[in-house]
């Protein structure tokens, strides 16, 4: 899995065609708040209204949708203690087929039952998800079960992708999507189809600067592992970028941006307040970047961020520091301005 071109545009056009009969055609929406607060005209993809409540869906179904029957029969596992789980479990079940999630065993409760509910059976082992994608491995040599990755597979990749697809089926004149970025395995897809699209478009990916694996690797110029990860954004804590995923965000996308804790936080509760839009931490990650002006170039540009996601545990919602009324944001800034006063 060295060669970048493993994953080819007409993959993703072919994955759309796979999983558009399953999944939610989630709306782009224009957000005149954020447009006013960072001065780029802002759009949102919100794949936190997808099924499962999250983008994984996508990769899951497509990777299982090219399984063989006897592939099938054995069944698939997966190791995840987050959305990836409830993705392969609903889509396993849309194909008949038992699946298996291997989840360390502080996962939260809710996880494990919503997982559950879905169809799949699961497992508990180990203490980090480490310890449950060992024994994922070991359960698939046992039972022969093929293992669904969460990004590093050229089906999930392209079948993440299929956002791209969306977004550009509605607005091909944007300048740039940012893209949250954990294993890699959404931006890869996305950077792939919108760079075989419209190659001027800036595709620009987000992290927590408490788990900055993809960053780290660039500078480095080679994956490189974290040694530790300190962050509210489950979904993006992880600790080495995929080899596939990694390969690919070297061609396809223009740079890697990060975000802080405190902007993370203070990006949920805006997309809560002035969207009416539950999203976790990992999904709030590119309105934290413009907000916060990580990308001082996308000025009066055209802007579409990827939502990834909604699973956010209400109790750690509301446990989440925030700043008093949104002060960062000066009178100044709330000011209509005349450019964006069109929507």
């Amino acid at each position: 899995m060295h060669d970048g071109d493993l994953v080819q545009y007409s993959d993703v056009v072919d994955a759309l065609n796979v999983v558009s009969e399953v999944v939610h055609r989630t709306p782009l929406v224009y957000s005149k708040t954020f447009s006013l607060w960072s001065g780029s005209e802002v759009y949102l993809k919100l794949e936190n209204l997808q099924r499962t409540g999250a983008f994984k869906i996508r990769g899951a179904y497509n990777m299982i949708a090219h399984l063989a029957p006897e592939e099938r029969a054995k069944g698939v596992v997966a190791a995840s203690a987050g959305n990836h789980a409830q993705g392969v479990a609903l889509s396993a079940s849309l194909f008949g087929i038992p699946a298996t999630v291997v989840m360390p065993e502080k996962a939260p409760q809710s996880k494990i039952e919503a997982t559950e509910g879905y169809g799949a059976k699961v497992l508990l082992r180990g203490t980090t998800y480490n310890d449950a994608y060992e024994y994922a491995m070991q359960y698939c040599r046992l039972t022969g079960a093929t293992f669904v990755h969460a990004f590093n597979h050229p089906h999930v990749i392209a079948g993440q992708g299929t956002i791209a697809l969306e977004i550009l089926q509605e607005r091909m004149d944007l300048d740039a999507i940012l893209v949250p970025i954990g294993g890699g395995g959404l931006i890869a897809g996305i950077g792939v189809a919108v760079k075989a699209i419209q190659p001027q478009m800036k595709v620009i990916g987000v992290q927590p600067a408490g788990s900055p694996s993809t960053v780290l690797s660039l500078k480095n110029g080679q994956r490189t592992t974290l040694s530790s990860i300190q962050t509210i954004a489950d979904g993006l804590a992880v600790k080495t970028p995929g080899e596939l995923t990694f390969s690919l965000i070297q061609k396809v996308v223009d740079d890697v941006i990060t975000v802080t804790e405190e902007e993370i936080s203070e990006a949920m509760w805006l997309l809560l307040e002035r969207n009416k839009n539950l999203v976790e931490g990992a999904g709030a990650v590119g309105v934290a970047a413009l907000l916060n002006n990580r990308c001082p170039g996308l000025k009066g540009k055209k802007v579409a961020v990827v939502v990834s996601g909604g699973n956010v545990d209400m109790s750690r919602l509301l446990a989440l520091p925030r700043k008093e009324q949104s002060a960062h944001f000066s009178r100044e800034d709330r000011k209509p301005k005349k450019a964006l006063q069109h929507a």
